[in-house]
């Protein structure tokens, strides 16, 4: 009894009195004695695992080897690996796994270091534990298999798992059964996952949870939504974890009804509570356009966790409320959450969107401080950050990160060459383009789309037609209606609009009005009445009814520059007919200041700043 109220009053002040979440009164635990001590280092080092908290962590490995616990307790070691494994130091956990020897390891120290070997990514690695654990004699237990399952990349991995299970004895396991069922499904084996779901001879919600989970990570929606029709036809009630998996199926169909009923049920079972089931809910609210209702979920949280943000975070930047996505940031860093990889990339996206340089190199700068530089090996993130840069138009940061990054592939070149073409560099571009070829890295449409743009922009006519012919003949990629679009615009710019022309009428594609609307742009900028009205005429004869704001506004400027008032007032009267809205849209500038981005409109002055 003493021991229990002792270990019960270091956790009291742990969770209540400290207004850290993830520290404990280290002297209370020193002052009690001995046989406190091990439990109660135990209980520490979970939670130091559960929050990531790897310097109190480091506290309590010294405090072990000081009191010799480390080297008397196979459960101390066990707590010690889960820890280091939890907080990401895999060197660590396998230092303190490799300290132990063969004889003294047992079922769960071998387990902490698989899983976390495998939660690391490092799946072989855990294989291989695997394999000296069964050569020394030391039998597997339900859970070591499903650590196992989960990380494996091939088919014939988890079948040949499956086998070993079968011969244990523990294919009836629901632990193990689960983790099968949702290594099936990830590689859409239906048949192998449903027999392992039909052999169960006892189905918990955890069971169910695999087949709805799995079938909805597998993008098998129709078979998830089945699963739950049987469950409850079964009496099987919803756990918060198939909510979960119901919302992200409602989410990825963008039924807001749906999701909606689930969010009643999700109330009236008392689920609103768990951070789980609310990320879940602000995600599915995010991807069917109701920000609103997203922000009043996030914003009711008790308890939010770095998903939460990242969940509210995604919902402003998919609805193009990038300015809101900052300043869920700021609200995060000033909370004392860490960003993660994430994070980070939604950031990076609002960045760009907004052009906001210096935001950028703050979340770059944030990026390196925590660690996430490493990370810089990841095409994803590598191209997170040079798709900010070009954005904002800092080619040479872009260059840098460009330099840096150890993989690369086809986007990363693509997003370097639009790049430069986008601001003007068409010697760098073409200079990209070549080097892509160089070493080998096989361009796609959209590099042509990227470096026929720059030319167009930079005036390099003949390069450009020489591109275009070589898409097909060296690439083997057919030019789409966007390559000969983006030729027609260039030829347009460069004032040579008969080839233009006859290029928009000899194309071997099927033409359309942007192809059109092109040369008629052209003919207008240089002052070619003639050809003007020729190309004004292909674009009424392909949108007769001129349902386009953008086409209206156009063709009647093009009229009122030729003079022909009779089809600008029939222009009009029928934009009045259909009661379309041609209210152009007015440009708007960006000026980035101390306090953050703003923005203006062309002919307003309502602005406060302005």
């Amino acid at each position: 009894m003493k021991k229990a109220t002792t270990l019960s009053k270091v956790l009291v002040i742990r969770r209540g009195s400290c207004p850290c979440p993830c520290s404990f009164n280290f002297s209370t635990l020193l002052s009690t004695g001995s046989p406190y001590s091990q439990s109660l280092c135990i209980a520490s080092l979970q939670l130091c695992a559960l929050n990531k908290n790897l310097q109190q962590g480091k506290k309590l490995h010294a405090h072990l080897l000081t009191t010799g616990l480390f080297t008397s307790s196979l459960s101390c070691t066990t707590s010690l690996i889960n820890m280091y494994a939890k907080c990401h130091q895999i060197s660590l956990a396998l230092a303190v796994f490799n300290h132990c020897s063969h004889i003294h390891r047992n079922v769960f120290c071998y387990n902490a270091v698989i899983s976390g070997l495998v939660s690391n990514g490092l799946v072989y690695d855990g294989v291989e534990i695997f394999r000296d654990m069964r050569v020394v004699g030391v039998y597997p237990d339900k859970f070591t298999f499903p650590c196992l399952i989960k990380g494996f990349c091939k088919v014939m991995e988890v079948k040949k798992i499956h086998g070993l299970v079968f011969k244990l004895g523990l294919e009836l396991d629901l632990y193990v059964g689960s983790a099968l069922i949702a290594s099936y499904l990830k590689f859409e084996l239906i048949n192998e996952a449903n027999e392992v779901f039909d052999d169960m001879p006892v189905r918990d919600v955890g069971l169910w949870n695999a087949m709805v989970n799995g079938y909805a990570l597998a993008g098998r929606l129709n078979e998830a939504m089945e699963v739950v029709r049987r469950m409850s036809k079964e009496g099987v009630l919803m756990s918060r974890y198939t909510v979960t998996g119901v919302l992200s199926v409602f989410a990825d169909i963008r039924d807001f009804d749906n999701g909606t009923s689930v969010h009643s049920f999700v109330m009236k079972m008392g689920f609103a509570s768990s951070a789980a089931v609310c990320n879940a809910l602000i995600d599915m609210y995010g991807k069917c356009n109701s920000n609103d209702k997203a922000l009043q979920i996030f914003e009711k949280m008790d308890e939010k966790d770095i998903l939460s943000w990242n969940s509210i975070m995604r919902a402003n930047e998919q609805s193009g409320d990038h300015k809101a996505t900052l300043r869920l940031y700021r609200r995060m860093i000033g909370h004392g959450f860490q960003p993660d990889l994430v994070t980070i990339r939604i950031v990076l996206s609002s960045c760009a969107q907004l052009s906001s340089l210096t935001q950028g190199r703050k979340v770059h700068a944030c990026f390196i401080v925590n660690g996430f530089w490493k990370d810089i090996d990841t095409v994803l993130m590598g191209n997170a950050l040079l798709h900010m840069y070009a954005k904002c138009g800092s080619m040479r940061d872009a260059r840098v990160v460009f330099d840096i990054m150890s993989i690369t592939d086809v986007a990363s070149w693509n997003i370097m060459i639009m790049g430069y073409g986008m601001h003007g560099y068409g010697v760098e571009a073409l200079d990209m383009f070549s080097c892509m070829c160089k070493w080998k890295v096989r361009p796609n449409e959209v590099t042509f789309l990227a470096i026929l743009s720059a030319c167009s922009h930079a005036g390099f006519v003949n390069q450009g037609s020489e591109l275009l012919e070589q898409m097909e003949f060296n690439y083997g990629i057919t030019p789409t209606i966007k390559h000969y679009a983006c030729v027609v615009d260039m030829l347009g710019r460069a004032g040579q609009l008969e080839e233009a022309y006859k290029l928009a009428l000899s194309m071997p594609i099927k033409t359309n009005s942007i192809v059109w609307r092109s040369v008629l742009a052209a003919c207008r900028l240089h002052e070619n009445a003639q050809l003007l009205r020729v190309a004004a005429d292909h674009v009424l004869g392909l949108e007769p009814q001129l349902g386009h704001s953008g086409n209206n506004v156009l063709m009647s400027n093009v009229f009122v520059a030729s003079g022909d008032y009779e089809k600008v007032s029939s222009i009009r009267d029928t934009t009045t007919k259909q009661q379309l809205n041609v209210n152009k849209i007015p440009g708007c500038s960006w000026i980035e200041l101390l306090d953050g981005t703003h923005s203006s409109v062309a002919g307003s002055c309502t602005y406060p700043k302005t």
